[in-house]
């Protein structure tokens, strides 16, 4: 799982950005918001994308107070749901330095943290810079890019000017001053696969490359009947063109092991100690339908910190 922090102040633009990078790279998103309100706004604007689940954290930042719960949600989504990609987008007060290095603290083989984008309204620059210094300088400072959101320049000096201004507090990052809507698949390629030092992630250079796999933990069913339906599905290609899976699924009395190759497949029983779990192997799989139908009730229980009802994925 690749994980890409969309930080910026309040009005930045940044959950809509993440919709436009949605719709531009077609990718296997998960987002986490970190939002202070009970009735999360952005999260109904991105449920618009039907490939996009949101898993919601509240009344806490997710760079401070929230770290712990913050870390854990990380782990959960990575060993459950298995996205391709985890877009972080913190509260808009956040410390991005702090959440990266929130991050890095449970980086691991199967986690690697993409470099950070900061999203800038040019509008709004001197008043946040004047009212709000150190969260913003600090946005600013800690991010791999810079891209503004927001404002048309009178001329090209104008344009240079404000780079200068940005330049002076990151002169390392790299500064997109053209709105990103103009911007091709290839831009939006390198911002899902730069790693945090700067380096391109270069992906399998091997026959099997196209192969996508999916694999989905802690699935339950409510009865071998509903699995049946579901393997019935799958192998008329209607969760994608899916050669191989196998797995063990959790019904209510019992689990069952089942296996699917060559367009056919097997239920057998099980009675071992084996996590519930499953893998799918293939091409053009319809991921969050998959994740839908095998972990359909996924809920965890809050602590204070984050809110007050269960918190879940919403899956469109």
């Amino acid at each position: 799982m690749k994980i890409l922090v969309v930080s910026g102040f309040l009005g930045a633009g940044k959950t809509t950005f993440i919709k436009e990078m949605s719709k531009q790279t077609g990718r296997d998103f998960v987002v986490m918001e970190n939002e202070y309100a009970e009735a999360g706004m952005d999260r109904a604007f991105l449920e618009e994308e039907k490939q996009i689940n949101v898993w919601e954290l509240t009344e806490g930042c997710i760079c401070c107070s929230m770290k712990n719960d913050f870390a854990t949600s990380i782990l959960t989504i990575a060993n459950t749901l298995d996205p391709e990609y985890l877009i972080v987008e913190p509260t808009g007060i956040g410390v991005l330095s702090s959440v990266m290095e929130n991050i890095r603290q449970i980086e691991y083989e199967r986690i690697t943290l993409l470099s950070p984008v900061t999203i800038i309204d040019a509008n709004t620059f001197a008043r946040c810079m004047a009212e709000y210094r150190d969260i913003f300088q600090d946005q600013i400072a800690a991010a791999g890019t810079i891209v503004i959101s927001k404002r048309s320049f009178a001329d090209s000096e104008e344009a240079e000017r404000f780079c200068r201004r940005l330049r002076d507090i990151n002169p390392e990052a790299d500064i997109r001053l053209e709105h990103y809507s103009k911007s091709d698949t290839s831009w939006w390629d390198m911002l899902l696969s730069t790693d945090y030092h700067g380096n391109v992630i270069h992906g399998p250079q091997n026959e099997e490359s196209d192969l996508e796999t999916l694999s989905i933990h802690d699935i339950s069913l409510t009865d071998p009947m509903q699995l049946l339906f579901i393997l019935e599905k799958l192998v008329q290609g209607q969760y994608g063109d899916i050669f191989r899976a196998k797995g063990v699924v959790n019904l209510s009395n019992c689990c069952l092991r089942f296996d699917v190759v060559d367009g056919m497949y097997s239920i057998t029983g099980f009675e071992g100690e084996e996590r519930c779990s499953g893998v799918f192997i293939g091409k053009h799989l319809k991921r969050n339908l998959l994740r839908e139908i095998f972990i359909p009730n996924l809920c965890f229980q809050p602590t204070n910190r984050i809110r007050k009802r269960p918190q879940k994925y919403i899956f469109r």
